[in-house]
């Protein structure tokens, strides 16, 4: 944290400006030492906060480009420290000369994450809104950002703040009473308002825990499965929803061995393609052990694209439904009578037996008719809530587990409060449902989940 760190903050050779960061202490004495300013006598360390300077970076008289320079000043600044931001030509060798330059004069090369990271070590956000920085650069559909900007901007955070208080009274109350544990009729907190709290917490946190289903699919994507027998074509229509060759295609069966996982933002919608092995009797270990992660998918998908060929319909049904529909109870399943361009008559599917939420779509993945219809299909059973700038939706894993561990201690705290257990019991209780929700926002928390959190940014933010 006593270091002063630089980074290159924009994706280098792709385009026309390039932005260097450097941050800490000695950000403005080092910055002087490289940057001219087209007026003489001005330097970083005089100019007013959010001031933008242009001049020149040279060194031992040699000009490398003409920048503009931005002055941020701590701890009014992204980081908390003083800072200044270089903006350069986005060639690839001017960034890398301004960086060794800094380097050279006492900075250290950024960690991924590290300028977000110092934010958070010097309080200019949680942990909770540092996580988002994450998920917002990652964003690609308007769901994602809307809940990445939102929990940036403190959303999740003040709910949790809020909760919290709620928990923190309840304990000062339970603990109060065990400072006069020699008077048992002292009774300073109404164990019916604490139930009443208790249970206003615990309603909280659970439309916040519940929530995490629609938030993991609007951020990792609504996850399908596409199964059938080999040769249905699968693969097509795999490589025609993501509009690429991602899957080996081929007359020959049991191509797909594997799983193939991708992503495709249809009508605003993430959606996270699963292309399975061939469903089919085979004494072939490989091909088997891809057909076992078929059904595998199967379980883990909320919609489930069954892939048939249209011109032996009910061959491959009768074939297939005893071991693919139990799977499919409770998920949208679509079944998608492939090769129409081959049928030259209509073909009637029944579908007595199959789970209620059960559409046919007739397609061609080899000429892409019926494509239209199948993503508006798509959009429909995806069921996402409609999503306002205001809506707290849980998207990290890590803030669902320690929602899931609060909320299991909120339960022991109702249940305690129910059966009159002694006030330390409860007491304890309370602090554990405290310290998973301060677990979230970073106000208990170790080096090793730090790590773990920051090592996944990229570098220069």
């Amino acid at each position: 944290m006593n270091e002063t760190i630089c980074a290159i903050s924009t994706a280098p050779g792709i385009g026309g400006i390039a932005v260097i960061r450097v941050s800490g202490t000695n950000a403005f004495p080092i910055c002087d030492q490289l940057f001219q300013a087209k007026h003489e006598g001005k330097k970083l360390c005089t100019q007013k906060a959010y001031t933008l300077l242009y001049g020149t970076i040279s060194y031992n008289g040699e000009i490398v480009d003409d920048v503009m320079a931005a002055v941020f000043r701590s701890p009014h600044s992204f980081t908390g420290e003083d800072t200044v931001e270089i903006s350069c030509h986005g060639s690839v060798y001017i960034q890398q000369q301004i960086l060794q330059l800094l380097l050279q004069l006492g900075c250290r090369l950024a960690q991924p994450g590290e300028f977000t990271q110092r934010a958070f070590m010097n309080g200019k956000m949680d942990l909770s809104q540092a996580e988002a920085v994450a998920d917002l650069i990652a964003s690609t559909s308007s769901g994602q950002h809307r809940l990445a900007m939102n929990q940036m901007r403190g959303g999740f955070s003040s709910e949790l703040k809020a909760l919290r208080e709620k928990l923190v009274y309840i304990t000062s109350l339970m603990e109060l009473e065990l400072d006069f544990a020699d008077h048992e009729e002292l009774e300073f907190a109404d164990r019916k308002e604490l139930k009443d709290i208790a249970a206003l917490i615990e309603q909280t946190m659970s439309k916040l825990a519940h929530s995490f289903k629609a938030g993991n699919a609007i951020k990792n994507g609504i996850p399908v499965a596409i199964i059938g027998e080999t040769n249905a074509g699968k693969s097509t229509l795999l490589n025609l929803l993501l509009n690429e060759d991602k899957a080996i295609v081929s007359d020959i069966h049991g191509t797909t061995r594997d799983v193939i996982e991708d992503t495709v933002n249809i009508n605003g919608i993430m959606f996270r393609f699963i292309d399975t092995a061939g469903i089919r009797e085979t004494h072939d270990t490989i091909e088997a052990l891809g057909i076992e992660r078929s059904f595998q998918a199967i379980n883990r998908a909320d919609i489930v694209l069954w892939v048939i060929d249209h011109t032996e319909a009910e061959k491959q049904i009768a074939a297939l439904s005893d071991k693919v529909l139990p799977l499919c109870e409770g998920k949208k399943l679509l079944l998608i009578l492939n090769k129409s361009d081959l049928k030259t008559s209509s073909t009637s599917i029944g579908l007595s037996g199959f789970p209620e939420n059960t559409q046919v779509v007739s397609l061609s993945a080899k000429y892409k008719e019926g494509l239209d219809n199948l993503q508006a299909l798509l959009a429909e059973a995806a069921h996402l809530p409609a999503l306002s700038s205001n809506d707290i939706i849980v998207t990290n894993v890590r803030h669902y587990e320690a929602l899931t561990n609060a909320l299991d201690a909120i339960h022991r705290v109702q249940e305690g409060l129910s059966t009159e257990l002694p006030a330390d019991l409860i007491s304890q209780d309370l602090r554990e449902c405290i310290f998973h929700l301060s677990d979230i926002i970073g106000e208990v928390t170790t080096d090793e989940v730090l790590g773990n959190i920051f090592k996944n940014f990229c570098i220069g933010k």
